[in-house]
């Protein structure tokens, strides 16, 4: 477990190998309740090299002093992203109107 935000990262290891690699992470929101948006890639076993760029947004809760995770929502494709983006643009232009 995790007592920062710092420390918080979804790179993973078995065997002392990598399978998945964190590329970079955005903190949406800090607080007992923490958001992050993290860019990934997975290692391909039968390759043994890292796939396309993935992405995730997770929420952890604090409790007792460490981050726990509680949510997670991946993004499945570039189009996906691309979406979403362009939703929030245009719901954002509303609001700013």
């Amino acid at each position: 477990m995790s007592s920062t935000i710092e420390e918080l990262t979804i790179q993973y290891e078995e065997d002392g190998q990598i399978v998945v690699k964190e590329l970079a992470k955005e903190v949406l929101t800090k607080g007992a309740w923490t958001t992050i948006l993290f860019r990934y890639q997975q290692l391909d076993r039968k390759t043994e090299e890292f796939g396309k760029d993935m992405y995730t947004i997770r929420r952890f809760r604090k409790m007792n002093g460490e981050y726990r995770p509680q949510s997670k929502f991946n993004i499945s494709s570039p189009a996906q992203a691309r979406k979403i983006i362009d939703a929030l643009g245009e719901w954002l232009k509303e609001v700013e109107d």
